[in-house]
């Protein structure tokens, strides 16, 4: 997400005068190399590329793009050298959090140090910068679970669970321990570093369920909005909540995207030929929104609270939901037929080069029918595999236990995607919209923040644009 937007406020905005861009350790890689191959040498700055030429480019980034080694999940950000920090506290106006590890099941040590503690590291950051006039936090619109019905744009306060969970009371500092003394447990037992990814991937999907999250990322999202509560005084909060992001509709050009994620795994995993099941509720709403929207919404957010107050909603925080269910809804039904159509006529392509050759896939609408289809399809053999490597003195050892790992992984996918497959919200827009009459009705270049969904053709969108960006850039 940083990227595109440091590319549209180089392209529009190029008297800006600094970015302190916090880039995360490499092993291998500097943060200058990083810099240099993540945003001067990526595609995605290719009209900024040519409106200033290469070597200008580069010089102009230079100058402006100042890559700081540093880390959310460490006390300072992890800055170590203190003329650069006390650079930062002293220049610094507004800060934009966009850190986050986005993986549904992610290790819980992990999930928390970033999506959580990162927060509450950068409100401390925050409160030493003499200049500081707004905080932008990203967080994602899913952080309200399972919710059903018009889900609308309300803070999280400290402590708050959702409903189903089987505790009444969120303690963060109680959630850090747990981790900390379940890491302990497995250094004691001289536990791999599998055994321990694994055990932490299963207590962050454990204690996101007894909190009423259907798993570890929106949870320690949740956590991570709350740790902002009290925020220091004279300093504009802001919280956008994007839904599933999706490929730029427009700028600076159509369908760049940085990875597969959420629902373009799908696309992935069916197009080459690892999936041939497609399980949700074909009348759900699935809720994607254009990468650029985004960033659109995240820089009017900063244009409108710079230069007046919106009517909306009273509280600590202003939120916004950026996303399309409300305004433009797309069902999940069509989204399959989309991609079985992009697919046919376009297949994905084996490392020999060769076309993948797809079935069609089999449409399941609950996850009863999914269990059941397992059950049928493939337990039998399983267990016919079992016997048989019993009756070898387990000769066939691997070969079961990779056929079970395969059931187990279909499994865990389809239970960690069904919060969105079977999602019976719609994200209320209530500020949002707000934002965008005023800015209609401001003297600001409407075109320059372009992040109504209602524009969108979704059919056109996804054919001509997302699916083919997304093998352009995504599968390159």
């Amino acid at each position: 997400m940083y990227t595109v937007l440091l590319e549209k406020i180089l392209r529009v905005q190029p008297n800006v005068n600094k970015f302190f861009l916090l880039i995360r350790p490499s092993s291998n890689k500097s943060v200058q190399q990083r810099l240099q191959e993540e945003v001067v040498n990526s595609s995605l700055f290719g009209v900024v590329r040519e409106k200033y030429g290469e070597e200008a480019l580069s010089s102009h980034i230079q100058a402006k793009v100042i890559p700081v080694l540093g880390d959310v999940s460490h006390a300072n950000l992890g800055v170590v050298d203190s003329n650069l920090i006390n650079e930062m506290w002293n220049e610094i106006d507004i800060i934009v959090n966009s850190a986050a590890t986005t993986k549904f099941d992610e290790r819980y040590d992990v999930a928390l140090a970033i999506n959580s503690l990162g927060s509450l590291h950068l409100k401390s950051f925050a409160g030493k910068c003499a200049k500081l006039k707004m905080f932008l936090h990203v967080s994602t619109a899913f952080v309200s679970g399972t919710k059903t019905g018009l889900i609308t744009e309300k803070p999280f306060r400290m402590g708050e669970t959702l409903i189903g969970a089987k505790i009444s009371y969120l303690d963060i500092n109680k959630e850090n321990e747990l981790v900390r003394e379940r890491l302990r447990e497995l250094q004691i037992q001289n536990a791999n570093q599998e055994k321990i990814t694994s055990a932490m991937k299963d207590l962050g999907m454990e204690r996101a369920l007894l909190h009423g999250w259907p798993n570890t990322y929106v949870f320690t999202k949740a956590m991570g909005e709350m740790l902002l509560e009290n925020f220091m005084e004279n300093v504009k909060v802001i919280i956008a909540r994007p839904t599933i992001v999706t490929s730029t509709y427009k700028e600076p050009f159509p369908g760049w995207i940085e990875g597969a994620r959420t629902l373009d795994g799908l696309f992935v995993a069916y197009g080459k030929g690892n999936v041939k099941v497609f399980i949700g509720d074909p009348q759900t709403t699935l809720d994607v929104i254009p990468g650029d929207m985004v960033v659109n919404s995240m820089l009017a957010a900063m244009a409108t609270h710079s230069t007046h107050e919106p009517a909306c909603s009273n509280s600590e925080f202003i939120i916004y939901h950026i996303g399309s269910s409300l305004r433009n809804p797309i069902k999940y039904k069509d989204i399959q037929c989309l991609i079985l159509q992009f697919l046919e006529k376009n297949p994905l392509f084996d490392n020999s080069g060769k076309p993948i050759k797809l079935s069609k896939p089999v449409i399941l609408n609950t996850m009863t029918e999914f269990r059941g289809y397992i059950a049928t399809h493939y337990l039998p053999f399983l267990n016919i595999l079992k016997l048989v490597n019993k009756m070898s003195c387990n000769y066939y050892k691997s070969s079961y236990a990779n056929a079970r790992r395969k059931i187990n992984r279909a499994m865990r996918i389809a239970e960690l995607y069904k919060p969105f497959t079977f999602f019976y919200g719609i994200f209320d827009d209530f500020n949002t919209e707000t934002m965008r009459r005023t800015l209609r009705r401001s003297n600001v270049d409407a075109s320059m923040f372009e992040f109504d969904p209602i524009c969108i053709q979704w059919e056109q969108y996804f054919m001509n644009t997302h699916f083919p960006g997304l093998v352009k850039y995504a599968l390159k």
